[in-house]
């Protein structure tokens, strides 16, 4: 598999950065107390499709928050097209996926335990 261009990444950290921006500005209240982290995206190269992974804690409300960023899929794409419309000339389409890496969850059980 090639290697992610340049702009792609770009792309890419733009598209992470502002989701998790959207997402935060909703509260945690919008997704039943669930803490949503956008850990990582990868952009096709025609920047037309951008999988987004997301981090869920805690892990038991997981597959509910799933469903509700499906179900807001377009309300989500549409606020990130109001924040790049300026850089990019479309809007990748948003497909989210669960990074349930177990390294990450039991790194926040280790800091709310502080």
């Amino acid at each position: 598999m090639e290697s992610e261009s340049t702009r792609q990444q770009k792309v890419a950290r733009q598209v992470q950065k502002d989701l998790a921006e959207i997402i935060r500005a909703r509260g945690m209240a919008a997704y039943d107390g669930a803490m949503i982290t956008v850990s990582g995206v990868k952009i096709t190269p025609d920047l037309a499709l951008a999988k987004v992974y997301v981090s869920i804690f805690p892990s038991s409300k997981a597959e509910a928050v799933m469903q509700q960023l499906e179900d807001e899929t377009p309300y989500l794409r549409g606020e990130l097209g109001r924040r790049v419309a300026k850089q990019l000339r479309i809007v990748p389409e948003l497909n989210f996926y669960l990074d349930d890496s177990l390294d990450y969850v039991e790194h926040i059980d280790e800091l709310l335990k502080k």
